[in-house]
């Protein structure tokens, strides 16, 4: 039975016992800040357990992608290298929300192995938790299982997502592969034998732990399970390893093409094979190589990948060649990958192509830390600093070494590297408290569509401090809650509205409005008169700045659209910030624009400002939004029923959005692009004005122009002929500078050469020069080293002022071997505050100490003469 026949039959059978079949969800979990990556089937159902989602359903089944290799949950060391670890696999799940409980969930997965799948009974084992008597006794009484093939277990059969959140018993579901293979059952002294193998887990979702570690009982006791559909698919094809199934068999035959390597039993054509799915679906659902968070996780298996293909004797770029064959097989169940396909060949095409640099970067920082290594080991200093900071692969530190003879310090890179990982830890932004939260009752009903101005009772008050009030007095701060609000509360990148609420005798200044929760909080500070609890207020948006973040928010979305007609479909939004002033706009894309492509979005955007269509919103559901091709963001989280805008003539943009917008495209006025750069790996941003703020630019250039053209007694249409002359004949005049400064260095040099002393039949010039910059040290060195022709070279240059001393020495090739260059600068560097390095016949160091620069030079004859 093939995976994908596995897959249907799941999600068939789970339609057929009244679930719906709910697709697969982005690998980047939405709205949760506990974890990296979707790293099981129940992640996207989070918050229905918990209670805060509501679905139009209670049963669901899903077949999950899903990526464990960063954070807690991370098998990438041993992808390869055993038999059932991947950093992507595929989760089979069905869920119930508060409907059926252990009986059905029981019941189900033994019919769909048993009847189903046909595995026969003989075959199977079962654990329950040793607290979960309830679960046994359906096991033995109502299913029949053999008590002989039943085991209690303790920690292996409770199951929590993370230190808080949904948790309770498990019952776990194991595959007998006979008594040829080597192991025993679970519980037993030998359960880490192939011979029973995990197939399905079945989670009682009972309990809610907290922050405290207490387990709360969730409002309705629900079911998890997942089923990993590698593993099964391994047992229904009577293979023991997950890369004997057809899906991986097929993609190992394209990495063995790829690499020239004829061997598919290899773990580095396992590790290629395995990596091509984590990396390629990752890239479609937005995520790009960085240094850090995912896409630093991303950018790690890309380059594990390649760096197994190298090994393997791969030449040139091959790892974005493999797209195609994983298409051939995943594409059809997740047409978001063959929609992404183009998409992800050219990421992961460039990601090799800037690896290769990488690579001959740190080649030559190793030959010049092994150069320079006294002794017969590496540190492992030097060796974490090539790994971290340059990306060099430890592995090829230690082939290269052990091909020289040295050794490795490998206590000191692993000290390192423990370091490095603690403060990972420390920072680490994914371990946020899940159930924090602000607590207030019901939410606040938002009017601020329809109107700027209304009348609401207020609910609730609070001090800066997060204490509740009972009242507010003039000049003191807080957040004010109200039953109903038209101030849009910060959202989608649009900053929340500010203006007054206004009282019987007093004024509340609005500063700012966010969202918590379902409520809308009032930032600001009491202008005058006494607020109340239950007091009434007239809530007044500041209408001229709610209308400038309408124009800019609205063209944001038809800047986002001209994006993707310009420079392709995978472009996606990455962030947004919209404010009165101007519109930030990240998006994904992995290289500059030009300035051809900026013109044509800039004109595109103002095609549709011109054609002043009608802004529509529309109300309906997620499945419908999607059917009418809604853009959303990737990572965000949507309820079932959305609110799709749709701006320009012939639905240009369509996307979910719930701020506020201009009633027609014209409203926007113009649009104007300020500028466009690049943020982080892969992701860049525009930024852009329009309305007002544009004209005022416009207005602002126009000035400046007019400006210069005084200066340069210019009419405005001649200031750019002028220019370009001023800049033509500085360039004549700095050239002719750099000639009279070479004559003078070398004349000065001629003089120099004879201030040489000789130790040892050796020439040793140590000289503080006055006038010369730190750049143009290099090239009076390689002149003094030229006339002495055989001789050793120190200069230095100290800038009083600044406190910063520049260094630069040299030693003549036939000198090299009695003595190094780094060394000595080095000796020199320490005595003035610093610190440098180099090659053996030249090396610069840089210091702080400006005032000790003279003893310093002067102390070089002497440590010469030590090394002669």
């Amino acid at each position: 039975m093939k995976s994908a026949d596995i897959r249907q039959a799941f999600l068939s059978y789970f339609e057929e016992q009244g679930h719906t079949i709910v697709p697969s969800s982005s690998l980047v979990p939405g709205n949760d800040p506990t974890l990296l990556f979707t790293n099981a089937g129940m992640v996207p159902f989070k918050d229905v357990f918990l209670g805060r989602d509501p679905r139009p359903y209670v049963r669901a089944t899903s077949a999950q992608r899903c990526v464990r290799a960063g954070g807690k949950h991370n098998d990438l060391d041993n992808v390869g290298y055993t038999a059932r670890h991947h950093t992507f696999f595929e989760m089979l799940g069905n869920f119930s929300f508060g409907d059926y409980f252990k009986r059905d969930a029981i019941r189900f997965a033994w019919t769909f192995l048993t009847e189903v799948l046909g595995l026969p009974r003989e075959k199977l084992w079962v654990t329950v938790h040793v607290s979960d008597d309830e679960a046994e006794r359906i096991w033995k009484d109502e299913i029949g299982v053999d008590p002989a093939r039943f085991s209690k277990l303790d920690e292996d059969n409770f199951w929590q997502m993370g230190d808080t959140g949904p948790c309770g018993p498990s019952s776990e579901i194991f595959y007998d592969h006979g008594p040829e293979v080597w192991g025993g059952p679970p519980g037993s002294p030998e359960e880490d034998g192939d011979r029973y193998i995990e197939i399905w887990n079945l989670v009682f979702m009972q309990y809610d732990r907290d922050a405290s570690g207490e387990m709360h009982p969730l409002p309705k006791p629900s079911i998890d399970t997942g089923m990993g559909l590698e593993r099964i698919a391994a047992v229904m094809q009577g293979v023991h390893s997950n890369y004997e199934i057809d899906l991986f068999q097929y993609l190992l035959e394209a990495a063995a093409r790829a690499t020239g390597h004829d061997d598919t039993t290899t773990p580095s054509l396992r590790v290629i094979a395995d990596h091509i799915r984590s990396c390629a679906f990752l890239i479609a659902d937005g995520v790009l190589p960085s240094n850090e968070g995912r896409g630093y996780v991303l950018r790690r298996i890309i380059r594990r990948a390649i760096r197994h293909g190298h090994k393997l004797g791969a030449k040139g770029d091959f790892f974005h060649k493999l797209v195609g064959a994983l298409d051939a097989v995943m594409g059809e169940a997740y047409p978001e990958l063959r929609e992404a396909r183009h998409q992800i060949e050219r990421v992961l095409h460039k990601e090799e192509e800037q690896f290769a640099r990488t690579l001959d970067h740190g080649m030559g920082l190793l030959e010049e830390a092994l150069q320079a290594l006294e002794g017969d080991t590496l540190p492992g200093e030097t060796v974490f600093k090539l790994y971290d900071t340059y990306g060099f692969p430890y592995d090829l530190t230690a082939d290269v070494c052990r091909e020289r003879g040295v050794a490795l310090d490998e206590a000191g890179f692993e000290r390192e590297l423990e370091a490095q990982r603690e403060r990972a830890r420390a920072a680490s932004q994914f371990g946020a408290d899940y159930g924090a939260a602000l607590d207030l009752e019901g939410e606040t009903d938002f009017t601020g569509y329809e109107r700027l101005e209304d009348r609401a009772t207020v609910l609730s008050l609070i001090d800066q401090e997060g204490n509740g009030l009972a009242r507010l007095l003039p000049e003191q701060r807080g957040l004010v809650v109200l039953d109903r609000t038209p101030f849009y509360a910060e959202s989608g990148g649009q900053v929340g509205d500010t203006g007054y609420l206004e009282l019987d005798g007093g004024r509340f200044l609005v500063t700012d409005t966010q969202k918590q929760g379902g409520h809308h909080l009032h930032h600001g500070v009491l202008l005058e008169g006494e607020l109340e609890v239950g007091a009434k207020v007239t809530p007044r948006v500041d209408p001229t700045l709610r209308a400038a973040t309408v124009r800019n928010h609205s063209a944001t979305h038809l800047l986002h659209q001209a994006l993707r007609l310009v420079l392709g479909d995978h472009v996606q939004q990455k962030g947004s910030l919209v404010t009165p002033e101007r519109l930030r706009f990240d998006f994904s894309h992995f290289e500059p624009m030009t300035a051809e492509q900026l013109a044509e979005v800039e004109r595109l955007v103002n095609e549709q400002v011109l054609a002043n269509a009608e802004t529509r919103i529309e109300h309906m559901t997620l499945d419908e939004a999607k059917a009418k091709g809604a853009a959303a963001l990737f990572e965000a989280k949507y309820a079932e029923d959305v609110r799709v805008l749709t701006i320009g003539a012939d639905g240009f943009s369509v996307e979910l959005c719930g701020g506020t917008h201009v009633a027609r495209s014209g409203d926007i006025g113009c649009f104007h692009i300020v500028s466009e750069a690049g943020i982080a790996s892969g992701v860049r941003r525009i930024e852009a004005i329009t309305g007002e703020g544009a004209l005022a630019y416009f207005r602002e250039q126009e000035a400046r122009v007019a400006r210069l053209g005084e200066r340069l007694k210019a009419k405005p249409e001649q200031v750019e002929e002028r220019v370009e002359a001023l800049v033509e004949r500085s360039r004549s005049l700095e050239k002719e500078l750099e000639r009279l400064k070479a004559k003078l260095a070398s004349a000065a040099g001629s003089d120099m050469v004879n201030e040489a002393r000789e130790i040892k039949g050796v020439k040793v010039l140590a000289k503080r020069l006055e006038g010369v910059s730190g750049k143009e040290l290099r090239g009076m060195l390689d002149q003094l080293k030229n006339k002495l022709g055989s001789g050793i070279v120190v200069l230095g240059v100290a800038d009083e002022g600044a406190g910063k001393v520049s260094l630069i020495a040299g030693v003549t090739e036939d000198l090299t071997g009695r003595v190094k260059a780094g060394e000595l600068v080095n000796h020199v560097a320490a005595q003035v505050g610093g610190k440098g390095g180099g090659r053996p016949d030249m090396a610069q160091a840089g210091g702080s100490d400006a005032a000790a620069l003279p003893g310093a030079l002067e102390s070089v004859p002497v440590w010469v003469e030590k090394k002669l």
